[in-house]
């Protein structure tokens, strides 16, 4: 939080405020609602937890989540990692990031858990980057219902 802001608690109400010294600053604006954008999903986090639901559209694509990789050593004492095959020649590992948690319901889902937005969500772009959905077959990975538009096949 940028030095000039102050956070007021009131007991009472259980509300917390944010202050800015100057509001005719511009800067001070835009780093109040950046601010109070990021305390909101840090509080939302804690208390309920953040999602993202991950689909693998496509042929023998396939997702599981294990406790030991092949390929890669772990950063953490008892990292989890999520494999993935979406028509490689091999199974691509990625170690969880601490503080996210994975679980696979079907084997085309991954859904990922965790307190903090901005690293759910930038672990679930990770995976996606390996199979971005394209859209001529509609084959791909993709994160909390995202859809594309399909284009036809060039005609002579």
């Amino acid at each position: 939080m940028p030095s000039y802001m102050s956070l007021d608690h009131d007991e009472e109400t259980k509300k917390a405020t944010l202050q800015i010294p100057d509001r005719a600053e511009r800067k001070h604006r835009e780093m109040w609602g950046t601010t109070r954008a990021y305390l909101q999903n840090h509080v939302l986090g804690v208390s309920e937890g953040h999602n993202a639901i991950l689909r693998l559209v496509g042929v023998g694509y396939r997702a599981s989540v294990e406790s030991t990789a092949t390929t890669v050593k772990p950063e953490y004492e008892g990292q989890k990692f999520v494999s993935l095959k979406v028509g490689y020649s091999h199974p691509i590992e990625l170690g969880l990031p601490p503080g996210v948690k994975a679980s696979s319901p079907q084997p085309t889902r991954i859904l990922l858990q965790g307190a903090d937005k901005e690293v759910v969500n930038q672990f679930a772009a990770e995976i996606r980057m390996w199979r971005k959905p394209e859209p001529y077959k509609g084959k791909g990975i993709f994160v909390n219902g995202e859809t594309i538009k399909l284009k036809s096949k060039k005609i002579k």
